[in-house]
């Protein structure tokens, strides 16, 4: 499906979190475990369902001791935790300085001609500019942003995210992840990684051992790069908190070139490569909009699990 028809099909039909319809409190919920957001500092706001830490999602330059400062980065979520507490994500690993929990970035970004990588932070950077939606109470948490990515003082890009947050079940929580992106005056042209596809959303989970990945046809032993997938789960057991658990990526139906492609890594992370290895012009003025799920998961979850949390998150709009 290409950007006009894309835009066309989806008019109308991309609902924003705030309206979409909430998964029902569950009995803990009714008696008072509400979600709440809190500052964690001036560049952090998380958020709690009860006394349990769901997210935090940094609006401020974050950097680390020890790491080059060319690696500092802003608008991304983590931790992401689990329904225990556990950490999900990881930030600033080792391995790859510039991963960041739950992110969205491009190691391929064109504006007017000019290569920049958003992925690496080279060039071109997300800049948190004000919120657009806090609201938060016993039946989910909506938090929406408006950002902008910036070459220099240039604002090239407007970017809005928008997450929402579902009560926790028994073995489950939903975080619905709702992206629009729409060039300003010059049209910008994506392109994920050479012969691997990853540019998107993200996920770089925290260190584990015992690590499972289930994509639609089963568990996978394999690494795999540019394979086109609706969805696919990370499940190991978190080192430093000994759980099992995992979190799912599904994709909505509605994408651009839905199924899109995929780089996956035992090693810890789940790459949605959209537009994949061929690039895809984004115009001035048009925005276009990606809809996401993580679905996060107490203990394993085998591919029939999976699938009918995917086809529970695709009946709703």
């Amino acid at each position: 499906m290409n950007i006009a028809a894309y835009l066309a099909l989806s008019t109308g039909l991309i609902t924003t979190l705030a309206s979409s319809a909430a998964t029902a409190p569950t009995a803990a919920n009714a008696a008072g475990k509400s979600f709440r957001f809190a500052e964690i500092d001036a560049r952090s706001l998380g958020l709690w369902e009860g006394d349990r830490p769901v997210l935090v999602y940094n609006h401020g330059v974050q950097s680390k001791p020890g790491v080059p400062e060319s690696f500092a980065r802003s608008t991304y979520v983590h931790p992401l935790y689990g329904l225990d507490g556990e950490v999900l994500t990881d930030d600033f690993p080792p391995d790859h300085y510039h991963h960041r929990g739950l992110f969205w970035a491009w190691p391929h970004v064109s504006v007017g001609g000019q290569e920049h990588d958003l992925w690496m932070l080279k060039g071109i950077e997300q800049r948190f500019e004000k919120w657009l939606d806090k609201s938060a109470g016993p039946s989910g948490a909506v938090l929406a942003v408006e950002n902008g990515w910036y070459v220099g003082a240039q604002k090239v890009t407007r970017e809005r995210i928008r997450l929402r947050v579902h009560p926790a079940t028994a073995d489950a929580r939903a975080l619905d992840v709702d992206c629009e992106w729409m060039p300003m005056d010059k049209p910008v042209t994506l392109r994920g990684a050479e012969e691997k596809s990853y540019g998107g959303l993200t996920l770089r989970f925290a260190p584990g051992t015992n690590t499972v990945i289930t994509v639609p046809w089963g568990r996978t032993s394999a690494d795999l790069a540019m394979t086109n997938l609706a969805w696919a789960d990370l499940t190991r057991l978190w080192a430093r908190e000994g759980v099992t658990s995992g979190a799912a990526l599904f994709v909505h139906p509605s994408h651009l070139d839905f199924p899109p492609q995929w780089l996956t890594r035992h090693y810890g992370v789940l790459c949605l490569g959209w537009p994949g290895v061929k690039p895809a012009t984004l115009a001035p003025g048009e925005a276009i909009r990606c809809r996401y799920r993580i679905w996060i998961h107490r203990g394993t979850a085998d591919a029939t699990k999976l699938k009918a949390a995917y086809r529970d998150y695709c009946g709703r709009e």
